[in-house]
């Protein structure tokens, strides 16, 4: 992978340290907005270490192959990993 891998790392923790937070505030009974704002902090989180690691793919993976069909099942990857996200 040739992605920024301590910044990938980073948000991670990040995401798991969040993770580990709502869990408290389950068990702490807390507000459930502020457990539900919580977890969509984290996937915004996620979603950010999602998006680096597919930007690395794209310019390392993609660009990188050698041939034509190569590049074609790249593409395609992506593709129905975008399909994924969308649903």
């Amino acid at each position: 992978m040739e992605a920024d891998k301590s910044n990938i790392s980073k948000l991670l923790k990040t995401a798991k340290g969040q993770i580990e937070g709502i869990l408290r505030m389950i068990e702490e009974d807390r507000y459930c907005i502020d457990i539900s704002n919580q977890i969509m902090a984290t996937q915004a989180v996620l979603k950010k270490a999602n998006l680096e690691v597919l930007s690395a793919h794209c310019k390392s993976c993609v660009a990188g192959a050698s041939t034509p069909a190569q590049k074609e099942e790249k593409v395609d990857e992506i593709i129905a990993l975008l399909s994924k996200l969308a649903k």
